[in-house]
């Protein structure tokens, strides 16, 4: 069958917007909690007053965004029903197990976590109230590591083949999911993000109280400990997001030239392309600054190993359309006769190539009866949109060293004990505060929009995945997430600038309540 541009296109477009509009909870509460846990540390450690107070109030901002977090989180698992129930059906044997065990993580084990955070203070004693936040900072993790299992799976689909008599993939190996190299590189780059984020949102709100001379010693005390774990989360950030950028030149090669707008294939070692203006109806990018080696460095760890272009991949992309040509016809024989051994050996042959003649049902109902024109258009449709993820890059990069410049200078400043002295840079701390949504978000426009035309790497296009619905009807559910998320948008932003402007003076919980004086007694001593 062929495809409906329209409602193809209104389904990205519903999808994308609930998935970064629900990134710009989900990476502030990973970084959050882990400020809480070591806030609390210090606070058994000393048993100092002060130390619990700074646990409360930012744990307060904390539970505002936790429970956004998990508002938009349920209704964009709604959308695999709604709008991808081919794509449900197609992948729902692999793609289920990780969604289900999140889900659990999420809504049964860090709801208990979160209730025993604010409701423990007066019950639980000073250990076992910092075991529990310590387990909630795992559990927010744990719940990040099956979300993006199910990601990396999409990115580079291993452990599972595909069933011609059920038209299916079936897991064949969940170690195989588990430990998806693709998966591990994600993760640990999107929690250090999320690290980075939660470190900024402290130092940015603290900076914003020593510019009006409120809670002093508080915002110090916080912005300390955003300096340290901020430096050491965006270290981190650029080191693991090396190894992300290894890992898709290993497994998403058209992904990895369009980031470098990378048209043709380059002698190794491949330079990196610092700034240009790609032309994507030249093929050619204008003013390009190139640094030599780096590129072929960090996509290939070696100095001898091309980075293929744009060019040679399409080339390559036809000649495994034929080859799932082949594949689908032996498909289609299976179903006919199971024991057809030719078909078998066939499929066993083409099969990962399978997915490739799906590309060409955009055109034309059977692929075996495409042109050399449906050929070629299906090859170039896998080019996704090179100066969109050549840009989106570039700014996340530059976001990334900016962050390492800022809080090793946070660093050295609160080493000095002088993070009041320049009011300069606590200006600069406060403008800085949106910079970790802006990076996070052009990072999942590099992974998502440069997967396309792919919702499985390789197996299903993102075009067959969609369900059998109109474009009216499609619309009429965008329209209504669009409503509902703006309105989580506003009680959003007025509940976390309320509580942010109150403070921990306005809350109650700074200053530290004075110790009662001792009484006065006249006369001798008995």
């Amino acid at each position: 069958m062929t495809v409906d541009a329209d409602v193809v296109t209104l389904s990205r477009l519903q999808f994308a917007l609930t998935a970064l509009y629900h990134f710009l909870f989900v990476p502030l509460t990973l970084g959050l909690v882990w400020m809480l846990a070591i806030m609390e540390s210090v606070y058994v450690m000393s048993r100092r007053e002060v130390w619990k107070r700074m646990v409360r109030f930012w744990g307060v901002l904390f539970g505002i965004n936790f429970a956004m977090g998990v508002a938009t989180g349920i209704t964009m698992e709604f959308q695999f029903g709604m709008n991808w129930a081919y794509y449900a059906h197609y992948v729902g044997d692999v793609f289920g197990t990780p969604l289900a065990i999140e889900g659990l993580m999420a809504f049964f084990l860090e709801g208990t976590l979160v209730g025993l955070f604010f409701m423990g203070w007066d019950r639980l004693s000073r250990v076992k109230h910092l075991l529990v936040t310590w387990f909630l900072a795992l559990a927010t993790s744990l719940s990040a590591l099956w979300i993006l299992i199910a990601n990396a799976w999409m990115q580079h689909p291993v452990g599972a083949a595909f069933n011609p008599q059920t038209m299916r993939m079936e897991v064949t190996s969940f170690s195989e999911v588990f430990f998806n190299p693709v998966a591990q590189a994600k993760f640990v780059h999107t929690v250090s993000a999320g690290y980075v984020m939660g470190a900024m949102f402290v130092l940015s709100i603290s900076a914003w109280y020593l510019l009006r001379g409120r809670n002093v010693d508080f915002a110090k005390r916080s912005m300390t400990v955003a300096a340290s774990f901020g430096l050491a989360a965006a270290l981190s950030v650029v080191v693991l997001g090396d190894e992300s950028g290894y890992a898709i030149s290993e497994n998403q090669k058209m992904k990895m030239a369009a980031i470098e707008a990378m048209w043709e294939t380059e002698p190794p070692p491949a330079s990196f392309t610092l700034f240009g203006l790609p032309d994507v109806r030249e093929h050619t990018t204008h003013y390009a600054v190139r640094v030599p080696w780096v590129m072929g460095l960090i996509g290939t760890r070696s100095i001898d190993t091309p980075i293929p272009g744009i060019a040679d991949l399409v080339q390559d992309t036809k000649g495994r359309i034929h080859h799932g040509i082949q594949a689908y016809d032996a498909m289609l024989a299976l179903r006919a006769d199971r024991n057809d051994a030719q078909a078998k050996a066939t499929l066993a042959t083409y099969d990962e190539d399978l997915g490739y003649a799906l590309l060409l049902k955009r055109s034309v109902d059977d692929p075996r009866k495409a042109t050399a024109e449906d050929i070629q258009r299906a090859a170039d449709s896998t080019i996704p949109n090179v100066p969109v993820l050549f840009w989106s890059f570039r700014v996340m990069v530059a976001c990334g060293f900016y962050f390492i410049a800022l809080f090793a200078f946070s660093f050295w400043l609160a080493s000095k004990r002088r993070l009041d002295a320049k009011r300069w840079y606590l200006r600069l701390a406060l403008c800085s505060l949106p910079l970790p949504w802006v990076a996070a978000e052009l990072g999942w426009i590099v992974a998502e929009y440069g997967r396309q035309p792919w919702a499985i790497e390789g197996v299903l296009p993102t075009a067959l995945g969609v369900s059998s619905i109109t474009a009216g009807q499609v619309l009429t559910s965008l329209g209504g997430f669009v409503l509902f998320y703006t309105a989580l948008a506003v009680i959003d932003a007025v509940l976390m600038v309320k509580f942010a402007r109150k403070g921990p003076d306005g809350l109650g919980l700074w200053p530290p309540a004075e110790p009662a004086a001792e009484p006065v007694h006249s006369g001798h001593a008995a």
